[in-house]
């Protein structure tokens, strides 16, 4: 068995965080039965190795799994537009010890993200975030489609290891007391495809309904108006949130 580590806290609330669900409008088109984002990166960057992309980042030895979904979800959304930018391993490990205090502790995601929108981290500083209802499918197709993914949170499922090895998908099990943050970037009416540990993992819908218990889109600097998304609100409510 390959060493991996865990390291995501329990969800953190916050009655300032802003929900995706206040800026959808009712010309956003329903999202595809399927969508990946990956194809796209791939392209542009001229490579379809996960590992090369989206590394362990010390997530075998550390518990900093919410730094490197974070580095996982830059590289996606500056693929995207065409700049390679992979955070080195040690730029990961520096922003968790940074955010830890210099202990191997693990973090809140929420804690995560509030940093990320504040300033820079690996070479981009996030426009806003905002939070999903995980059990909303719809708005979370919704997200990775329009925002390149969803930065999320689950609570470990006993066998997650045992399958990410055996190339499995994550099916429900009894639940550890465990946590890890995964970038998602794909789905199909079947199951969800995230980024961990140096490369791609499906988890089916019902293991999605049963762990995760947080999930966040993240507003890139790029992001710029479209139908169906009211970016002007959300910018008006962050400045809010902000005094």
């Amino acid at each position: 068995m390959s060493a991996y580590r865990f390291g995501k806290h329990p969800p953190k609330q916050d009655y300032r965080t802003l929900r995706l669900n206040d800026y959808f409008t009712k010309a956003l088109p329903a999202p595809p039965a399927n969508y990946n984002v990956l194809p796209a990166v791939y392209d542009k960057l001229g490579t379809s190795n996960p590992s090369q992309l989206f590394p362990m980042d010390g997530n075998d030895t550390l518990g900093d799994c919410t730094i490197a979904a974070l580095a996982h979800a830059e590289t996606v959304y500056s693929g995207l537009t065409g700049k390679k930018q992979i955070m080195t391993k040690t730029a990961v490990v520096k922003a968790y010890m940074h955010l830890t205090g210099g202990v191997d502790s693990g973090l809140n995601e929420l804690d995560v993200l509030n940093y990320w929108q504040s300033q820079k981290v690996g070479s981009d500083q996030i426009l806003a975030f905002a939070k999903i209802d995980p059990k909303n499918h719809t708005h979370v197709q919704q997200a990775i489609q329009l925002f390149g993914g969803v930065y999320l949170g689950f609570q470990v499922q006993q066998n997650c290891v045992q399958e990410f090895d055996a190339g499995k998908p994550w099916t429900p099990g009894p639940l550890t007391n465990d946590g890890h943050a995964v970038y998602a970037v794909a789905y199909d009416p079947n199951q969800v495809t995230v980024l961990t540990w140096g490369s791609t993992q499906h988890g089916t819908w019902a293991w999605w309904d049963e762990c995760v218990d947080e999930a966040y889109a993240i507003i890139p600097p790029e992001a710029t108006t479209f139908s169906g998304f009211n970016l002007d609100q959300l910018k008006t409510d962050l400045s809010a949130v902000a005094q």
